[in-house]
């Protein structure tokens, strides 16, 4: 249900939201992640959040990867970019990655991103343990996607537990209207989270697995005991386990773990969403009234629609859980912050010349630019050649800038591209350009990189 033509009468649109989180053990990744992202699916996913955990911790490979990204990131991208999804932004500490991809249409509405991380494992040391998170307002609603790796072991529930807590003090953003994660209207809390099955015997644990009746377990889940007598647990959200649980399987199997130590089964890798709850008038000497006017006229509404594993990947002992969601929201923000203006017909033969119009304030800057991206483009730096804007001064608001690009810079092959526009201060694009097209240039079929048609008939 993607937003582009679901709508009600009332303005409500629905976004379709993919959420994966995969405690990957080290491994490099499959061939193939098509089914994971569902990307065969009639349904069209407005965003993917995909958190990973032991993507490959080692410390030298983890300075290297500071340089370049990793290979799971570089395979996402390389999935998604063909359809036509973009990688608005990613925070990795140590083994921890998150990352949020967007389809283009809505880049122009995800504002104000930022990412942190908590280091809880070995006394903080090193960061083998955490959480790391990203905040962003999606059309004027404010989003905070929390990716944890909490404390391994059976018998560790309450540490787990008082390490979610930690890093809920700890995370804190620069943000005068959501300081912390749980400020947030809409919080996903997802990861290995390491909760187990307490008290069944392997035997039992089997047969109830293996006969499909994970109902007889649900009762036993550490997570699932601990809402019962934790408040802020109770104000979490999380769809039925009527899925396999996904920790510990022998690699590259459907079996679970045949080691020495045969570990039991356990739903470790969960995905849990808050709704913000509704805000209690108060008035003191110190404060003004609050009140939830905002959450009343701008509500927003979550629903699942899947959550589920998917056992068919083996490269690690956890199997990756998969929740999919619909956001029903009303829009807050419609328009962009630039509109940009391609003029004439461009190719590499001459140079080439479009237009920029701000038309709201924001943090503008004259380190912004815009970018030229072939369709198909992964990211923010995968452009193929930019242009500063106007650089004297920041452009007034309703100012039409003229921007030329040389020719020597445009591609000589023909393609279709779009520009983009980047704030440096809200770190991604904030406004592209409507497709249009590069022509070939003489230059190209001189090098003989096109054959040369005369007359119809190419020599």
């Amino acid at each position: 249900m993607s937003a582009q033509n679901v709508g009600s009468s009332d303005g409500h649109q629905a976004f379709r939201l993919h959420m994966v989180t995969w405690n990957v053990g080290s491994a490099e990744p499959p061939a193939d992640v098509r089914s994971l992202l569902h990307l065969d699916s009639q349904q069209a996913t407005d965003l993917y959040v995909i958190g990973l955990q032991e993507v490959n911790a080692n410390p030298v490979r983890y300075i290297s990867d500071l340089i370049s990204e990793d290979s799971w990131s570089h395979l996402l991208m390389d999935t998604l970019a063909p359809m036509g999804y973009i990688k608005v932004t990613s925070v990795r500490m140590q083994g921890l990655l998150l990352i949020l991809f967007a389809k283009q249409v809505h880049l122009p509405f995800i504002r104000d991103i930022q990412s942190t991380y908590t280091r809880t494992g070995l006394f903080g040391y090193w960061g083998n343990k955490g959480g790391v998170s990203v905040r962003f307002s999606f059309y004027g609603h404010m989003l905070c996607f929390l990716n944890c790796h909490l404390a391994a072991h059976m018998n560790y529930a309450l540490q787990r537990m008082d390490e979610f807590e930690y890093i809920l003090d700890m995370q804190d953003f620069d943000m005068y209207n959501t300081p912390q994660v749980l400020d947030h209207k809409v919080v996903f809390w997802f990861g290995d989270l390491n909760f187990r099955i307490a008290d069944h015997g392997m035997h039992f644990l089997r047969s109830s697995i293996n006969n499909g009746r994970f109902n007889l377990l649900w009762n036993r889940d550490q997570l699932t005991m601990m809402k019962k007598k934790e408040a802020i647990l109770q104000e979490f959200e999380e769809g039925l386990l009527c899925f396999k649980p996904t920790y510990k399987f022998d690699r590259f199997s459907e079996t679970y773990d045949t080691s020495g130590k045969k570990r039991k089964p356990a739903w470790t890798d969960r995905i849990l969403w808050r709704i913000k709850p509704k805000a209690i008038d108060t008035e003191d000497e110190n404060r003004s009234t609050t009140s939830s006017a905002d959450d009343d006229e701008y509500p927003i509404k979550v629903t699942q629609g899947t959550y589920t594993c998917d056992v068919s990947y083996g490269v690690s002992d956890h199997k990756p859980v998969i929740g999919t969601f619909n956001l029903e929201m009303r829009k807050k923000v419609e328009t962009p912050l630039v509109t940009l203006t391609v003029e004439g017909r461009w190719s590499a033969d001459e140079d080439a010349t479009f237009t920029y119009t701000i038309l709201e304030n924001f943090e503008s800057s004259t380190w912004d630019w815009i970018g030229l991206y072939k369709i198909g483009f992964k990211s923010a730096s995968d452009y193929s050649t930019f242009a500063w804007v106007k650089d004297d001064e920041i452009a007034a608001n309703g100012e039409v800038v003229t921007v030329q690009m040389s020719k020597s810079e445009l591609p000589l092959l023909a393609g279709d591209y779009v520009l983009g526009y980047y704030s440096t201060n809200m770190q991604t694009l904030i406004a592209f350009s409507p497709t249009f097209q590069i022509l070939e240039s003489q230059q190209a079929v001189m090098e003989g990189l096109v054959p040369e048609n005369i007359n119809g008939h190419e020599k």
